[in-house]
């Protein structure tokens, strides 16, 4: 049977000061002054629209995504915050994400985002290198990346996280654990450390650069994957590492199938209705001038039917590295684990996962195919 999970929020801001050729993401250049009053109506009154999916929970985490909010003020930030909490309550120990990049965030901001509610940054580096981030087109260079790292470090906050890329155009190896190391320096708690991929309707598509060879990405992961280790960074799911306890609660709770609402323009949510044997996927509208013309922000909403639940929890839940409970399976989806038992078996028999009473376990060469793992579960 369903049961509720915790519920999260996502908070769309899609403006950002320029849209990076890699991003494909619902950003948009700023033009002209940014709408902030208006848009943070709207994000209101869409979050009061979906309040009949909240069902008497409080929030577990929220997440403020883009683009770049940074861009807009602190007041504009607790405006948003205040309105949450009145309308739907927090948890005593919420985590509260911005993300934040270093050229758009004035350092002496940070306390005041702070004192907005945000209890953890997420910065936006991707790179120490000059090179590499004009090559990128960020609009921050290496030393604001580093002020921006060092006085969230000082600044009180919870945790904070950096964003890095590896894989970057005409990278060397050297230059890829050299972000690694400086990143490290200034000790975040938690680092985001992904490889570039080339995404549709992107610059980088279009006009593709040139990338290192399977070979040389391989030799960068691998020995990425090791400095991290020695470094007291655990690996917790695919491109994410955290010192003990400083794991991304709102991401967790995505990838272990848990509800979040999502408002703002693109934002997407999940939502769990055990009393129906429902699960509602909604999308809101794409584009800011719609989103701001209209006094219902939802483009489209569908079901998860049940069918699609198992294979769908299971391209969340196989990002993390921890095992798997089976009594979680059957509470985030309302099926028996026994729906799996002939994926389970055939996965097993491939050394890709290992079972117990209580959970199922990826193996090292799970985590390294885990497309090949999913398709044993797709008939």
């Amino acid at each position: 049977m369903l049961t509720l999970p915790p519920l999260s929020l996502y908070i769309h801001i899609p403006w950002c000061v320029q849209k990076c050729p890699y991003c494909d993401f619902n950003s948009h250049g700023q033009q002209g002054e940014l709408p902030q009053v208006q848009y943070v109506e709207a994000l209101l009154q869409d979050l009061h629209n979906d309040l009949g999916y909240v069902q008497n929970r409080k929030l577990h985490s929220i997440f403020i995504g883009g683009g770049t909010p940074s861009l807009f003020d602190a007041k504009q930030i607790k405006v948003i915050l205040d309105g949450a909490r009145k309308a739907i309550g927090f948890e005593d120990d919420i985590e509260i994400t911005m993300e934040a990049n270093p050229g758009t965030l004035e350092h002496d901001d940070f306390a005041a985002y702070q004192a907005a509610g945000v209890t953890r940054l997420s910065i936006g580096v991707q790179s120490f290198s000059k090179d590499k981030l004009n090559l990128l087109g960020r609009i921050h260079d290496e030393n604001e990346a580093v002020t921006a790292a060092n006085t969230a470090s000082k600044s009180g906050y919870n945790s904070f996280n950096l964003d890095l890329m590896h894989g970057l155009p005409n990278q060397s190896f050297d230059e890829a654990m050299a972000d690694i190391d400086t990143a490290a320096e200034l000790m975040p708690p938690h680092l985001s450390w992904y490889q570039l991929t080339i995404e549709p309707n992107t610059l980088f598509h279009s006009k593709p650069p040139q990338l290192p060879d399977d070979e040389n990405l391989w030799h960068i992961y691998e020995q990425g994957q090791k400095k991290l280790a020695a470094l007291g960074y655990q690996q917790y799911e695919i491109s994410a590492y955290a010192k003990p306890g400083f794991q991304c609660r709102h991401n967790l709770n995505y990838w272990q199938f848990g509800d979040y609402l999502g408002i703002g323009c693109g934002a997407h949510g999940k939502i769990t209705q055990p009393e129906k044997d429902v699960i509602t996927r909604t999308v809101k509208i794409k584009h800011p001038k719609g989103y701001l013309n209209t006094e219902d922000y939802t483009f489209e909403t569908s079901e998860v039917l049940p069918e699609d639940r198992a294979l769908e929890y299971l391209m969340n839940r196989l990002r993390l590295m921890t095992p798997i409970p089976k009594v979680e399976f059957e509470q985030r989806t309302g099926l028996s684990a026994d729906v799996l038992t002939d994926g389970i078996n055939k996965s097993i028999s491939r050394g890709l996962l290992t079972e117990s009473e209580n959970h199922w376990q990826l193996t090292s060469k799970g985590h390294m195919f885990v497309n090949d793992l999913l398709s044993q579960f797709i008939d």
